[in-house]
């Protein structure tokens, strides 16, 4: 059930999902020192159905096995309660934007034609907004606040679909594969968001 790095990277776009393996393991031991102080002692215990509760958000997601892959790239999903699977959530999205916005930052310093060099900027204002709306959610689960998530979440997911849309649904080079992640990623903190809304 649980896809092994390697495999899960390679069948994602060739290396397109977030970044490679290594370096990305690499973030995920960063992030997850980064977080864990911020959590309190209540609100990181692990919740006995946590297995449970990643299946129930991806079974909710608009593509099952691309929500499992992604969430069990992650070592704490295992064991997740609603508010560190969030943390793995939007961590994991703002990845990927943060990745797809330095992709489009260098592939504008190339010598590439007006039509496709202007789509592109627009492309890379829409990825500003969703790394900033992205952190936003970040930060708003650093102080434990939960109303706000699910906006944010859509607010990332329209980034995507709107620098998809630029290209009349055709950009260039590897952008649709990486638009098309970040909507999932997006859409998957969004049903995560949905869990702050009931009561356990």
């Amino acid at each position: 059930m649980v896809a092994p790095c390697n495999s899960f990277c390679a069948v994602r776009g060739q290396g397109h999902f977030i970044f490679n393996c290594y370096s990305y393991a690499a973030l995920m031991l960063l992030i997850c020192c980064f977080h864990f102080p911020c959590i309190s002692s209540s609100s990181s215990a692990a919740n006995s159905n946590s297995t449970e509760l990643a299946y129930n958000v991806c079974k909710n997601t608009t593509d099952y096995n691309f929500c499992m892959g992604a969430l069990y790239s992650d070592p704490r999903t295992s064991t997740a309660d609603r508010y560190v699977l969030a943390y793995i959530s939007f961590d994991l999205a703002y990845l990927n934007a943060t990745h797809t916005r330095a992709y489009i930052d260098k592939a504008l310093l190339d010598n590439i034609n007006s039509t496709i060099k202007s789509g592109l900027k627009r492309c890379q204002g829409y990825y500003g907004k969703a790394v900033r709306v992205l952190a936003e959610a970040i930060n708003d689960l650093d102080s434990e606040t939960f109303f706000e998530l699910s906006r944010l979440a859509i607010a990332s997911d329209r980034a995507a679909r709107d620098c998809q849309s630029t290209f009349h649904g055709h950009p260039p080079l590897d952008l649709s594969p990486m638009n098309h992640n970040l909507r999932i990623l997006s859409n998957i903190c969004y049903v995560v968001s949905k869990l702050f809304n009931v009561s356990y």
